[in-house]
């Protein structure tokens, strides 16, 4: 996709720089029995959804989690985590978690706004923040957290058509997620729900 109308879909349609999102989605939403626990807190978190702005359309930044890492232990996902007591906003920590784990420059991240809460059944509410990343950075991976860092065009993940929606027993009982199985890895999950939402912003109306 053209880097020109993504900014003006997501110009228009996303909620601003460190404003909280008008609506929360998350794992519930495909498995409506999870429902919320009452009086249960969870962690403060942001992702960025680095957009990278390449000669050949915007491709999105992804990486491989370790395999030993307690949360969301071999997934794909984006750089992110949760909130620092120094972090002055989600934006904020979004920009430092990018760069801790991957290496990627502030400076070279040009946010755009934030997509819907997302919570997770981990117990997460995570802020996704997206941004325009222009080219080159270095990539430094965190070899504690990251086992790998690549790049998906963001034509495909935007595509409706690619959003598949797989099932697995999780204690007992069947949960739904989405899926973007993409050239041998498997995005799926909080990540592929946050896609899902990207998407949504970009459709045409």
């Amino acid at each position: 996709m053209e880097r020109s109308l993504v900014i003006e879909r997501l110009s228009a349609r996303i909620t601003p720089l460190e404003a909280m999102p008008p609506e929360s989605r998350g794992d519930h939403n495909l498995n409506p029995d999870l429902g919320d626990t009452p009086g249960k807190r969870l962690t403060q978190a942001a992702v960025l959804v680095p957009l990278v702005d390449r000669p050949g359309g915007l491709t999105v930044l992804l990486t491989q989690r370790t395999s030993h890492l307690r949360d969301h232990a071999g997934q794909v996902s984006f750089p992110g985590g949760r909130l620092e007591p120094d972090d002055a906003s989600h934006e904020a920590a979004a920009l430092r978690e990018a760069e801790e784990e991957v290496g990627l420059p502030a400076d070279r991240v040009d946010l755009l706004g934030r997509l819907d809460l997302y919570i997770t059944r981990t117990g997460f509410e995570v802020i996704p923040v997206v941004g325009i990343v222009t080219p080159p950075f270095p990539i430094r991976p965190d070899p504690f957290e990251v086992a790998d860092v690549f790049e998906v065009p963001l034509r495909f993940l935007a595509d409706p058509k690619n959003h598949q929606q797989h099932s697995r027993f999780y204690k007992g009982a069947r949960r739904r997620f989405y899926a973007m199985p993409y050239e041998g890895r498997y995005i799926w999950g909080v990540t592929a729900g946050m896609l899902v939402n990207l998407s949504e912003v970009l459709a045409p109306q």
